[in-house]
């Protein structure tokens, strides 16, 4: 007699909320109002238009921070602010404003912000050089927040090259709601380790029963159901050294994918575990797509990027290289339902060396949206087939 089993689906529940916290140390909140943005126009209006509207407080965290038109404009817009009373903090990594003049920052200081840099060089772990602060961070009176790859500067605006310039191809998230209030928290974390209380305090703490409870925090958001809770829900995942969180994220949405994985790159040079995950989607019949550019500000990227593309192909998974100056986004979209928006990029230096910090949200609406954004991407992209390797 042979007896069979019946299998009954899973209807989505809490798993989304519960995982990102148990791989990834996200808080996740519900109720959020969620606005893709494409491209650094459209993000350095949101920006702005945010900046000018600030009442209370405006915490600012950049990677890429240059002292051209673009860089001017948000700095005087960041010190007319506070100027006026608005409580203003900056950050900044110190190799991504290397080439910044100082008086910019100087002159937001006599206006009142404060301004941090972040890791110069100096006598410590691997010279100061990482990690890095590559964080894109923009939280306006804790209710409203903007993070994504656009960093500050003319290449998102109008592009940089002398001959077929463009203004570089990226996205960011505007969030208005509560996730927006943990994004103050991630930021404040990284003001406290720009100023270097974080390692004294562990190094004075280290091993006692303080340390324990300066590193535990509880769960928020754990419990939240799609299929009940308020969209739009976003957790907030905050990578740091060593962590893998967003790689996580990336096998456990690889795990649950049933539809398609469409991921964005800029700098794509994953690890194995990465790859398995992609290639083993690709096997089980999901539609996974790769974007990443033809050009590159590093050009030596491109090689490292094209070692990948003949195991994945062979698998699969489809590559397409974008065509026009540079494509910097960070996203994904699973099953057009969660979307993943940020500063990681899928290489060792995002994925375990560098600070990070990206948004995950949970949404249909968002995740039809951002698969319409990423088709659109590829009619301006060409696609990557196994036989055209030979030759190129």
């Amino acid at each position: 007699m042979v007896v069979t089993t019946a299998v009954v689906p899973v209807r989505p529940g809490p798993s989304f909320a519960r995982g990102l916290w148990r791989i990834a140390a996200a808080d996740v909140s519900s109720g959020n109002r969620v606005r893709l943005l494409r491209d650094g126009a459209q993000t350095f209006d949101a920006m702005l238009e945010l900046v000018a509207g600030a009442r209370e407080s405006i915490v600012f965290e950049q990677y890429i921070f240059h002292g051209d038109e673009v860089g001017r404009r948000a700095a005087e817009a960041l010190g007319d602010a506070a100027a006026r009373g608005v409580a203003v903090r900056v950050l900044v990594d110190w190799i991504g404003t290397v080439g910044t003049s100082g008086g910019m920052f100087r002159r937001l200081r006599q206006r009142g912000a404060q301004v941090r840099i972040f890791q110069r060089p100096g006598f410590r772990a691997w010279g100061g050089l990482v990690p890095r602060d590559h964080r894109k961070l923009l939280v306006v009176d804790g209710a409203t927040g903007v993070t994504g790859g656009i960093g500050i500067g003319n290449e998102w605006r109008t592009g940089i090259l002398k001959r077929r310039r463009s203004p570089w191809r990226d996205t960011a998230v505007r969030i208005d709601g509560p996730a927006a209030h943990h994004m103050r928290h991630a930021f404040d974390r990284m003001w406290t380790r720009a100023d270097g209380r974080e390692r004294r305090s562990a190094i004075r703490l280290a091993g006692g029963r303080a340390a324990a409870r300066l590193m535990a925090r509880r769960s928020q958001g754990a419990h939240l159901d799609p299929a009940t809770d308020e969209p739009s829900l976003v957790g907030i995942v905050e990578g740091e050294p060593g962590r893998l969180r967003v790689a996580r994220a990336l096998q456990m949405q690889s795990v649950s994918a049933e539809r398609s994985i469409w991921i964005a790159s800029a700098y794509f040079a994953p690890a194995f575990a990465e790859i398995e995950a992609l290639i083993g989607a690709a096997r089980d019949g999901v539609d996974v797509r790769l974007l990443v550019p033809s050009r590159y500000d590093h050009p030596w990227i491109r090689l490292l990027t094209r070692q990948f593309y003949r195991r994945l192909l062979a698998n699969g998974v489809r590559i397409w290289e974008w065509t026009g100056e540079m494509m910097h986004a960070k996203t994904s979209v699973v099953d057009g339902r969660w979307i993943r928006v940020g500063s990681t990029d899928f290489n060792p230096l995002g994925i375990a060396v560098n600070y990070e910090l990206d948004a995950v949200i949970e949404d249909s609406r968002v995740g039809a949206e951002a698969e319409t954004m990423f088709l659109s991407d590829l009619e301006r992209s060409r696609e990557i087939r196994v036989a055209g390797l030979a030759t190129d």
